[in-house]
């Protein structure tokens, strides 16, 4: 039976070549469109440009960034259950190599972003000149070299081997994946953790946090769950995948969605609590900075719509099986990850409060949009599904207790 269902996944795991091809077109179209649209608006207020930029090129990032720690995450489980639905993952992760263009403008505004690039403002404060050892350009430069060569490097190597197998269906790249994932997740959690203390933390240069890298990841990972839930229920509206990935694989997603709903809040509310209680000015500037204009506002949205509504929410097995109220629960931690993200950048620019203007729409368009056009391409250039894979039967069969 096994082997009957396995020989027919190849029919099935292909989608229309005209869906995913029209999915390219329209996001390259809408990323250029958004390209344009900032680059018109950018003369008269850089600054707004490339905070604007930053924040979507971060947003964009940690869903791929998400994608491939749940890619090593299941290698290193032999998680047998997310083969039909593992494809989707490498794909969004397959994405990776695309940032390391989308970061040009980063260090075209790195003046205007970070002010430990000012050479005035290092000279007069005795913090930033402790820093200097990290906090200069060229290093800055050579770590986000080094990062983007790290994941890109892991990305194309999991996914082209991942595709290798469709057509040799050899079980020895099942095995070396699985070696190669554990020490992938050691460097996935040190280049991530100081890629966000480099293009995050360093906004603020005098802040410090021991768990802020781990507040990015635990948010990239939620939306990556998220964004490929939505994408599944994509494809399967156009006619792939199914049979192949069912309810019991989106009850599975649901869950994790639930879960790191609870780990996101948890480490938010850590970093929070052990600043609060230290008292210490250098940790407090965080929150303080925040404590003006619209930000305390949109901390408490933050609160309610990315851990109490999603909580209650996503709680019950219901939810977590009916496909419009799991794709509306994804949606809606889709956004409340963006405004996270908004409220960690912005108000090193927006010292009164948020301001969510055309060029913010223009930057998220844009890289948005690229975004959407990698992930089509790379899903149109494979099956949707790792079809040689030798735990696929296991996962074609799977149910919830």
């Amino acid at each position: 039976m096994s082997e009957t269902r396995t020989q027919g996944t190849p029919a099935l795991a292909q989608t229309d070549g005209r869906t995913l091809s029209q999915l390219t077109w329209a996001g390259l179209g809408a990323g250029v469109v958004g390209l344009v649209g900032a680059a018109l608006l950018a003369p008269s207020q850089p600054a707004d440009f490339y905070f604007a930029w930053l924040t979507a090129y971060l947003y964009f990032l940690s869903l791929a960034l998400g994608a491939q720690f749940f890619v090593f995450s299941l290698f290193v489980c032999h998680a047998g259950w997310s083969v039909a639905v593992r494809r989707v993952i490498e794909n969004l992760m397959a994405t990776l190599p695309m940032f390391v263009v989308l970061f040009i403008p980063i260090w075209l505004g790195r003046h205007e972003l970070f002010p430990w690039t000012d050479a005035a403002e290092v000279a007069k404060n005795h913090v930033l000149q402790g820093k200097s050892g990290y906090l200069n350009e060229p290093f800055f430069l050579i770590r986000a070299l080094f990062y983007f060569v790290c994941w890109a490097g892991l990305a194309v190597y999991f996914s082209g081997q991942s595709q290798k197998q469709d057509q040799t269906g050899d079980e020895q790249i099942t095995r070396r994946l699985q070696a190669l994932a554990a020490p992938g997740i050691i460097v996935f959690a040190l280049t991530v953790t100081m890629a966000s203390v480099d293009w995050m933390m360093s906004l603020d240069p005098e802040w410090y946090s021991t768990m802020f890298g781990v507040y990015y990841f635990a948010g990239a990972l939620l939306a990556a769950f998220a964004f490929v839930v939505l994408a599944i229920v994509f494809a399967q509206a156009r006619g792939a995948l199914q049979g192949i990935v069912t309810v019991e694989h989106l009850h599975d997603l649901g869950k994790l969605l639930f879960a790191f709903t609870v780990f996101w809040t948890y480490i938010a509310f850590c970093q929070y609590f052990l600043i609060w209680y230290g008292n210490i000015p250098e940790e407090t500037s965080y929150f303080m900075n925040r404590s003006h204009g619209s930000w305390p506002t949109i901390a408490k949205l933050l609160m309610i719509g990315h851990f109490a509504i999603p909580f209650f929410f996503l709680m019950p097995r219901a939810t977590k099986r009916s496909i419009p109220a799991l794709s509306a629960g994804a949606l809606w931690l889709l956004v409340m990850h963006f405004m996270d993200l908004y409220w960690c950048v912005m108000p090193a620019h927006l010292h009164e409060g948020a301001h969510f203007g055309a060029i913010d729409a223009m930057a998220l368009l844009a890289v948005g949009g690229f975004f959407l056009a990698a992930f089509g391409w790379v899903s149109g250039r494979r099956a949707l599904v790792p079809m040689r894979d030798p735990r696929l039967p296991e996962s074609l069969s799977f149910e919830n207790v």
